[in-house]
């Protein structure tokens, strides 16, 4: 038999699913920071030795 009344645990989840994809998303930007930031010191370094030469 079915239950009745209200769904077990389904405010707790959708809370879990929401704080999950806050922390994923929240990686994935630090990821691209650091992809742009590496990106940049990449650039400056080749700029100094292209002024070197």
């Amino acid at each position: 038999m079915s239950k009745k009344g209200k769904e077990k645990n389904t405010a707790n989840k959708a809370k879990h699913t929401k704080l999950m994809n806050r922390k994923i998303n929240k990686k994935k930007l630090e990821k691209e920071l650091n992809k742009k930031r590496l990106k940049a010191i990449i650039k400056k370094a080749n700029a100094q030795k292209n002024n070197e030469s």
